[in-house]
This record gives C-alpha cells, structure tokens and sequence, in this order.
C-alpha cells in the first residue's frame, strides 16, 4: 500500500491513528456527544452499520463497502474506548488479543504443526463446529443465536443448528398468523437445504423491485420540455 508521498505504508499504522482519533473525541475536551454515548446507546448504531455493510458487500462496488467498513470498525473502536474507561473493563489490544487467539486456535490446520493439512472448506466447518462445541459448552443448540436478527437470517441459523443438532422439529400452526409463519418458516428451510441465504436472497428481491419502481416512475414522469415544444404544456397566465 503507497502513501501520498511515494512511501510505503505499514499494514495497520491507520488503525493506530483511528484508535488515537477516537481517545481524543472521548476525552475531556473533545466531542460532547462522543462523551455522552454508552455501550447501550451505540447498540442501535452496530445493527445498522452492520446492515448497511452487508449491503455495499452485495452492491459490489468498493468505494461504498470500504466507507461501510470503515464505519463498522467506528463502532468497535468506540465500544472498547468506553469500556477502557471502567475499572474492570478491556481495551482495543484485548479486542484484538482475543481475536487473534479464537483465530488460531480455530484454525489448528494453519496454525500447529500436527493440524490436518487439506482440508475442503466443508471440512474445516465441521471442524469449526467441533471446537466451539469443546469450548463453548452450550446447554442449548440455540445458545448464541443473536434475538436481534432479522427474522429471515433468525430462522435460518435456528434451522441450521437444529439440523446440526439432528433435532425433529415440526410446527403446529393454529391461527392465520401461525400459518403464514410456517409457509415463510418452509421458504427459509428451502433455501437452507439449497444452500440459499434467504436474508439476502430477500434483499436482492426486494432491490429488483425497487429498480422496477424508478424505472416505472421515470416513464410515468411528465417531461416538460417535451409537453412545451408539442404545445401540450400548461398555458400561462395572462
């Protein structure tokens, strides 16, 4: 990576001054808002972030997943300046610090000299799986299933640990509303067994119509200049 100046820059000096730019907002004498905001007040913040990333990574174009990105990682820096701040709290070097070592130790294929070489992508997700598991001791298959979700992306990771699980599960829907769960429920259990992202496949849907409804009001549109050069315009008041 070139800086302006022809030099070379180091993979992560950014990311030293982004965390310096962020003490000095925090820190008396910077941004008032910055100063107010908590761990529960910028939980809003990660969700939508989070989507809109999702969504420049689909777009496909790279100016826009870069900003996103970028402010995603606002949001990380953010929560672990606040939570320096508490006696009992972490830092961005801990953030990191745990990353770099669930990283590794998920990954023993790469990373230990008697980890299994060659492994299919398949492979190294059953492996993933096993690791959590020896790790985690989870009471539950749906422990860690986020009730945030959007209830498409929800469904399909409830779905996809039950079938992990080899759990039987079948709905009885009652009312009206119970049955228009199930059929979406069986939707997203479709594209889960098509390997589907049914949460995107939604959204690519939902942009298609959206494109359909520009190019619909722009044909609908009156053009003016064209109404005044066929005499069809509004005449003007004398």
């Amino acid at each position: 990576m070139s800086t302006n100046d022809g030099g070379i820059r180091r993979a992560g000096s950014e990311l030293l001054r982004a965390v310096a730019v962020m003490d000095r907002l925090r820190s008396p004498g910077g941004c008032p808002w910055d100063a107010e905001q908590t761990h529960a007040s910028l939980a809003p913040y990660a969700v939508e972030e989070a989507h809109e990333l999702a969504e420049a990574a689909e777009s496909g174009q790279v100016d826009h997943l870069r900003e996103e990105l970028g402010d995603l990682l606002l949001q990380v820096l953010f929560h672990a300046r606040i939570a320096a701040e508490a006696e009992d709290g972490f830092d961005i070097d801990d953030v990191a610090t745990a990353l770099v070592d669930k990283l590794i130790y998920r990954h023993p294929h790469v990373f230990t000299d008697d980890g299994e070489r060659g492994l299919s992508a398949q492979e190294v997700t059953d492996q993933w799986e096993v690791l959590k598991a020896a790790r985690q001791r989870r009471t539950s298959v749906l422990e860690g299933v986020p009730t945030s979700l959007p209830a498409l992306a929800r469904a399909q990771k409830v779905l996809s640990r039950i079938g992990k699980a080899g759990l039987e599960i079948e709905p009885d829907p009652a009312g009206p509303e119970d049955r228009i769960g199930a059929r979406l429920l069986e939707l997203v259990h479709e594209a889960q067994r098509q390997g589907v992202d049914a949460e995107a496949a939604l959204r690519n849907r939902i942009r298609g119509l959206e494109e359909q409804v520009r190019r619909a009001e722009h044909v609908a549109k009156p053009d003016t200049a064209t109404q005044t050069r066929t005499g069809t315009a509004e005449p003007r008041q004398q």
